[in-house]
Parts: structure tokens; sequence; C-alpha cells
């Protein structure tokens, strides 16, 4: 089964062709939708990374236990 972060690899790329392809066909300048396109591939990267962060969980600390 696909994870998250696979399915973000997957749409980075689609969102890239998908996105610019379809705004040069309806009528948009190539050097307008490429950029709107990555910016929609890099807003899926940074949602990545800093929302949905793969880091570990903090480590579990030993509260009430004295280190005496």
């Amino acid at each position: 089964m696909a994870g998250y972060y696979d399915i973000v690899l997957g749409l980075i790329p689609l969102a890239l062709a998908g996105i610019s392809g379809a705004l040069i066909l309806a009528g948009v300048a190539p050097w307008v939708a490429v950029p709107a396109a990555a910016t929609v591939a890099v807003g899926l990267v940074g949602h990545a990374m800093f929302v949905r962060s793969p880091a570990d969980p903090a480590p579990a600390t030993n509260r009430g236990v004295n280190a005496d």
C-alpha cells in the first residue's frame, strides 16, 4: 500500500506536467503556466517536509523517577 510520501512523490511530476499542460491548453503563456505548476509542486514538498514531517517522535521521558 502506498504511503503518504509515496503519493507526494507521484504528485510532484503530475502537478508539474498536468497543471502546466492544462494551463497551456487553456491559453496561458508557458512562461506563466510552468512557474504556476511549480508553485503547486513546491507546496506539496513543503507540506511533506514541514507539516507532516518524517521525523521520529520525541523520546519518552522518565517523569517521576529520581536519578539520584
